[in-house]
């Protein structure tokens, strides 16, 4: 059964940092690029980071760009988001997802409109949640 655990979440005070998990079982994560989302209650799922398998490159949103870091670790088949200087706004449901080949452009969208999708991604996790309050 193919699946995606994430795991890490909690509370977290303003300036706090996190380090969210995203297990893989059912499948390797050799030549897939893995993503975090996130999702705040009544809003849209947004792009967070994307890393890719063959080359590593990673991408970021801008609101997250110098405070998130996206890691892999494919002998674990895991990956990471490292969170530093968490603000209120960060404060949502976390999900990670797999896509075979590249990032999907989903995975670090910036532009002014809401992203309504596609989201391009092949597999899915649960979420964990991160709560950034004092």
């Amino acid at each position: 059964q193919v699946q995606l655990v994430e795991s890490g979440g909690g509370l977290v005070q303003p300036g706090g940092s996190l380090k969210l998990s995203c297990a893989a079982s059912g499948f390797t994560l050799d030549y897939y690029a893995i993503a975090w989302f996130r999702q705040a209650p009544g809003k849209v799922r947004e792009g967070v980071s994307c890393i890719t398998y063959n080359d590593g490159n990673t991408y970021y949103a801008d609101s997250v760009k110098g405070r998130f870091t996206i890691s892999r670790d494919n002998a674990k088949n895991t990956v990471y988001l490292q969170m530093n200087s968490l603000k209120p706004e960060d404060t949502a449901v976390y999900y990670c997802a797999a896509a075979l080949g590249d990032c999907p452009p989903s995975t670090y969208y910036s532009g002014t409109d809401i992203y309504t999708g596609p989201y391009g991604m092949d597999y899915w996790g649960k979420g964990t949640l991160v709560t950034v309050s004092s």
